[in-house]
Order: C-alpha cells, then structure tokens, then sequence
C-alpha cells in the first residue's frame, strides 16, 4: 500500500535521493527544500525549515502522513573556533536542528494518527570530533539526543530512527575550508546509500523497529577516526 512520506532538505545529496527511492517505490512523496526539486514523480514544496509559519502550514496542507525524514542541514567554511561567530553558530544550529524540531512538531499529532515513522539524518559528526566544527558537531549531537527523546516519549507509538552517515559525497563539503579532491570523493559514501537505509528503516513491519544506524565508507572511515 502505498505511503505517505514527506522528504525535507530533498533538492540535493541525501535528501534527493531519499525523495527519489520512495517514488520509486510507488509511495506518495513530497519533496521540500529551499532550493529546485528535480525528482520526477513527487509533489515539490519550496519551504525553509527554519520559518515556523512555514512549516506549519505546509502540515496543514499535507494532512496525513506515514513518514518524515528530515535531511535538512548546513555547515559554513568559517567553522573552526577561532573563527566562528555568533551568526554562524546561530545559522547551523537553526539549519540542522531547530528545523528538525520545527518538522518534528508540526507534523507530530499526524504522525501519531498513523503510528508513522520518524527519520532523522545526523551524523557520526555528533559524537566523534572531526573537522566539521563545533556547531555542527553539536547540532547533529541535538539531532540524536532529539531522536532518542522521541523514542523514550513515544512508548511504541510510532517509530524515530537517527541515521548517523559518515563522511558522504555531497555538495556540503563544498563548504569545507579545503574541500576534498576526487580521489577522496570517490571513496566516501553517496547518497543513495544513506536513502537506501532511510527506505530500510521506514519498510520494518510496525513490530520492529531501528533506533540509531551508522553507516561508513568502508575504505575510508571508523568511527572516531578519519583516514
């Protein structure tokens, strides 16, 4: 039967190709971001998740839901501590996760009606130090804390599962002070890889369920360490 599945941060990398594998599987998809979708069979929706108002009527226009996945976020070429400023801090942090919060509430009671699932894309970023930053280092540790409360909260009436990827070739890391070069970037995850664990996740028969998944480039990274 055919789902419900609302993708938000879907006009690139993970959130792109998420909105894409659940068309393909024949769900009912709308697709939001910022910028242009291109993601044929889905209903695209303009929408920055850090405007409340926003995200609030765009849950009054969706109405039910089954699913939310939320692959919204940014990072800055300005993020090491030295550097960072009050503004930057406050645009990564409402990025990544107040708009998965503004998601989260806007769409809870719906998601609730249908016993749905949640997905939220951290990133092992949130629990391993690394050379994404310090507010992005702690916006995707709020993620995963989020998505533990949720799941503490809901006591089985619907499903939160954080994805925590690894290092994936997006064009995020465009706004890295060196970005990779194309060796690098061959090795690294793509998104279709981290899609195919958000469509796993939300696919469980409703007895079961995944609360954190890791996934790493096998030739490129542990967890705690970046080759």
């Amino acid at each position: 039967m055919s789902r419900s599945v609302l993708v938000a941060g879907a006009s690139s990398g993970i959130g792109l190709a998420t909105a894409r594998a659940f068309a393909e599987l024949g769900d009912a998809v709308h697709a939001a971001a910022r910028r242009e979708i291109d993601a044929p069979g889905v209903t695209a929706h303009a929408l920055d998740v850090t405007d409340r108002e926003a995200v609030a009527a765009l849950a009054q226009e969706i109405g039910a839901l089954d699913a939310l996945v939320v692959s919204a976020g940014a990072n800055i070429k300005q993020r090491r501590l030295r550097e960072l400023s009050h503004e930057s801090w406050d645009h990564v942090l409402g990025a990544n996760l107040t708009g998965t919060w503004n998601l989260v509430h806007a769409f809870r009671d719906a998601l609730f009606a249908s016993r749905g699932s949640i997905v939220l894309i951290g990133s092992v970023s949130g629990s391993w130090p690394d050379r994404s930053g310090a507010a992005y280092q702690a916006a995707k540790a709020g993620v995963l804390a989020l998505a533990r409360a949720i799941g503490w909260e809901a006591d089985g009436q619907l499903r939160v599962t954080a994805i925590l990827p690894g290092v994936v070739d997006t064009p995020i890391l465009d706004n890295r002070p060196e970005p990779p070069d194309a060796e690098t970037r061959a090795l690294m995850l793509h998104p279709e890889d981290v899609a195919a664990a958000c469509v796993f996740a939300v696919g469980l028969p409703p007895r079961a369920y995944v609360p954190e998944l890791t996934i790493l480039p096998t030739a490129l990274q542990a967890i705690g360490r970046t080759a």
